[in-house]
């Protein structure tokens, strides 16, 4: 929905792949190539911890693609690209149509914009003080964040074998009550406090995977993007 008025319509709806934003962005940084493009999430994100077609994959990487686009809509320059209009407003058939278009004067400008600074940056032997200490800021907080995210994942996969294992002993003390009459109260009380702690953990869990992990995986991406 849009109340701008370079825009045909108040309201469009459009179906878009994985591949399509991945086109979107590649247009972005070929259009300007002087700024920070917002990443896309990884089309394997978080692998190993969700199944690719769960449920939760999709809604976790719709989330990420929603904020995608927010962030180019916000931005000062990036919301008038008119690759980010086609791609908001046309449908597949026109979509597919203009992706076949050869490279713009705009994108042609910045391929020779990344290659000269490419070449520079390799030439550069003084570079001043600011952009070194630019540099090595953001080397340093890349290596640290990246620890963070290792970290943070190891312990959402050991939490969740924890739970698995978890869930496997509630049942068992529930069962074994029924055979065990002197201890059966005890037994249904240690089965009830096996089922509150999966409880627990299933929330620290989820609270881990939709407010943690993307988050300081965003970092890790951004941080390659300065890099």
């Amino acid at each position: 929905q849009t109340s701008r008025g370079e825009f045909d319509s108040s309201e469009y709806e459009v179906r878009r792949r994985y591949q399509d934003f991945l086109w979107l962005k590649s247009k972005l940084e070929e259009a300007h190539p002087t700024l920070i493009i917002p990443p896309l999430p990884e089309k394997f994100i978080m692998k190993g911890m969700v199944e690719r077609f769960s449920d939760e994959f999709i809604e976790t990487r719709r989330k990420a693609l929603h904020k995608f686009l927010n962030r180019i809509a916000d931005h000062p320059t990036l919301t008038f690209n008119e690759d980010f209009k086609i791609f908001l407003t046309a449908q597949a058939w026109e979509l597919s149509s203009h992706k076949k278009q050869g490279p713009g004067l705009l994108s042609r400008m910045g391929q020779t914009v990344r290659a000269v600074a490419s070449s520079v940056r390799r030439g550069v032997k003084n570079r001043p003080e600011m952009f070194t200490e630019m540099n090595d800021y953001v080397e340093t907080f890349s290596q640290k964040i990246n620890v963070l995210d290792k970290i943070a994942h190891r312990i959402y996969k050991e939490e969740k074998e924890y739970f698995n294992e978890m869930k496997e002993y509630g049942p068992i003390h529930t069962l074994w009550s029924a055979s065990e009459e002197n201890i059966a109260d005890s037994l249904k009380g240690v089965a009830s406090c096996i089922d509150k702690c999966c409880k627990a953990t299933e929330k620290r869990m989820a609270g881990l995977s939709e407010n943690l992990l993307p988050v300081l995986h965003e970092y890790v991406l951004y941080s390659e993007i300065l890099m």
